[in-house]
């Protein structure tokens, strides 16, 4: 697969315990197919991050990758905006 054809989401990290990993949880907005509401869903995924450099409330990029473990196929391309804190 090559670069320009892999999948990028953004969102927010949520959790930094492990060892260069991140969890990111990725927030879409769609409409509801009957009720014609703006929906808001969110899915959790799990990050490498070579340098932890990541910390929780970053915005951060991720593109997908090989699979790394058993739950990690993403990969922390940038840090779009630091946490305040």
């Amino acid at each position: 697969m090559s670069q320009q054809n892999k999948l990028v989401r953004s969102g927010v990290v949520v959790s930094s315990k492990a060892d260069k990993t991140v969890v990111v949880r990725v927030e879409r907005k769609f409409q509801h197919p009957i009720y014609s509401r703006t929906v808001k869903a969110s899915k959790k995924y799990m990050a490498h991050d070579e340098s932890n450099a990541c910390q929780v409330g970053d915005v951060v990029k991720i593109v997908e990758s090989r699979p790394l473990s058993k739950h990690k196929r993403w990969r922390v391309a940038s840090i779009v905006q630091k946490s305040s804190e």
